[in-house]
């Protein structure tokens, strides 16, 4: 069975429900990377997402997706917040990952007030995402988030394309975090790509830490982790990102390819797990 693939907001794209992130295969050697690419593609997933910051996943996946880059939605990110290193940044990303245009390109983890100013003001890195779309050199535009107040400034600012956003049952359900957010989100036409959905609580000692791509403890557990994907893909996103490890990303492979809207007995399991843990975040901001 082929995995299920929905619309980008309101543009004529559709995208795999589960897309590969750089960091799963963050250093890996390049053959297993391969691998765990050919297979994704061979599975429908045909959206990728990646960032400088995750190690060497740039140059893994610029040679793993080559091949396979004319049918792939590659989506990059920048963390810089002033036009002149946003805009290196970007050149260097394409270079790395052996193309000449992004079809989503955003500003990465957006946390505060000073990142907005930042990224708006004159200099700002916001002036290198318009140039670059203008140019052809990306398609599309979006941010990832960490605060519902600096998401909605962004969105009141600028007409995005989409959000990369935590869609976690855990936080969701304890305090409501994203809620507003996927509502403006949905009225907007702008997508939603979501991260952290099999997130299980902040780790206990992040020093040692089972899985060592992963800034949070994910759930492990196939049982629950069905829950936390039903969860999230029965929201109104597009698509979703696994944790940042191969067993993990096939866990996630697995369950989508099965999908079903969560039922209300399961909704009433996790919010009764969600009174249990130690969330990654409070209502109006995640926490890593």
């Amino acid at each position: 069975m082929k995995i299920e693939k929905r619309k980008f907001g309101n543009k004529n794209e559709y995208l795999s429900v589960l897309g590969l992130g750089g960091i799963v295969i963050k250093g890996l050697d390049q053959y297993s990377s391969d691998s765990i690419v050919s297979d994704a593609i061979s599975e429908g997933i045909n959206y990728f997402d990646v960032a400088p910051g995750y190690g060497d996943a740039e140059q893994l996946l610029g040679l793993s997706l080559k091949k396979y880059r004319s049918n792939s939605f590659l989506a990059c990110k920048t963390n810089k917040r002033t036009e002149k290193e946003a805009t290196e940044e970007l050149h260097n990303s394409l270079k790395i990952l052996k193309t000449d245009y992004f079809d989503l390109y955003q500003l990465h983890a957006m946390k505060n007030d000073e990142d907005f100013d930042k990224v708006m003001a004159d200099d700002g890195a916001m002036k290198t995402l318009q140039k670059a779309k203008e140019k052809g050199l990306v398609k599309y535009l979006g941010f990832s988030c960490h605060s519902e107040k600096v998401a909605k400034k962004l969105i009141e600012s600028f007409e995005f394309d989409s959000i990369l956003m935590p869609v976690n049952w855990g936080v969701y359900l304890k305090h409501g975090f994203g809620s507003e957010l996927l509502e403006i989100a949905k009225n907007k036409g702008i997508a939603v790509l979501a991260l952290k959905s099999m997130a299980l609580q902040m780790w206990d000692d992040p020093k040692n830490r089972k899985y060592k791509n992963c800034w949070y403890e994910p759930i492990d557990d196939p049982y629950f982790a069905e829950l936390a994907l039903k969860f999230t893909l029965s929201k109104s996103v597009t698509s979703l990102l696994s944790p940042g490890d191969p067993k993990l990303f096939k866990l996630a492979l697995k369950f989508v390819k099965n999908f079903s809207p969560i039922t209300s007995q399961e909704m009433k399991e996790l919010r009764d797990f969600s009174n249990k843990i130690n969330p990654i975040g409070s209502k109006t901001e995640i926490f890593i």
